[in-house]
């Protein structure tokens, strides 16, 4: 559990943070039984980043109250759409969320948002693939190279973290009806989220950031996430991580072979 040296950030948190916390611990408390650890791991102080693996939409309210408990405020990353949502925004915009503009001349805005709270002192939370993971079995894919970016401009450590558990209440695009994809809240389910020790980044830093390291880098930071998964399931991921955008070309190929010749 968060050490006493932690105690003093929590005043950072603010009204929204706060507010936030109090909405939603009694539904994640009703629903879940945590089996956390890893606290010693989060810095008690300083700008540092958290790369988190990502197979359920509930996944950030899990982490974010394992992230809360911590004493360290983590500012998410988060799809500029959810940030126009009635009853959502304001409180995503008072707890100072950092929203993601994709395929916008506002696109770098996240970037820099980042890197600016890392410089000041604050916690910026990354799920670093980017999206829910699209592995057969739940596995960690490809991650993207903006965490390793920030990290190696900034300096700041990177804390891997896995999760697991939520898509047994929330599974991976869940539905209503029949069948495994619906919302499942009872009975309580066991959410297990660890933080390892900051990826071993050293090799990188005084690389020029090329897209050739900022690649190497997140594959190191994507190996630790990995790792720490396989102790929470108890099993070995496969050795080939899946690569969502080989994936879709492999498709994209197929369905062209499929086409009929005029």
């Amino acid at each position: 559990m968060p050490g006493s040296s932690t105690r003093a950030a929590r005043r950072r948190y603010g009204f929204w943070y706060r507010l936030a916390a109090v909405i939603a611990k009694p539904p994640l408390f009703a629903m879940t039984k945590r089996d956390w650890s890893g606290y010693e791991n989060i810095p008690a102080e300083g700008g540092f980043l958290t790369a988190i693996n990502h197979n359920s939409y509930l996944d950030p309210l899990v982490y974010g109250h394992y992230q809360y408990d911590s004493g360290r405020p983590a500012r998410f990353l988060a799809k500029a759409g959810v940030f126009k949502l009635p009853g959502i925004k304001q409180i995503l915009h008072g707890a100072k969320m950092i929203p993601v503009y994709r395929g916008s001349t506002d696109a770098t805005q996240a970037f820099r948002a980042a890197i600016d709270a890392v410089d000041s002192g604050e916690c910026v939370a990354f799920y670093i693939e980017g999206t829910l993971t699209r592995d057969p079995d739940l596995w960690p894919m490809t991650g993207k190279t903006g965490a390793a970016r920030v990290a190696l401009m900034t300096g700041a450590p990177v804390i891997p973290v896995a999760q697991w558990g939520a898509h047994e209440i929330m599974p991976r695009y869940a539905k209503g009806g029949r069948g495994n994809r619906r919302f499942k809240p009872f009975p309580r389910k066991t959410v297990k989220v660890v933080a390892g020790p900051a990826v071993d980044l050293d090799r990188f830093r005084d690389q020029e950031i090329t897209g050739a390291v900022l690649r190497e880098a997140t594959d190191a930071i994507m190996d630790d996430i990995t790792a720490l998964l396989e102790q929470l399931r108890g099993e070995k991921a496969p050795a080939d991580r899946f690569d969502m955008a080989k994936s879709r070309a492999v498709q994209g190929q197929a369905s062209i072979e499929k086409e009929p010749a005029e």
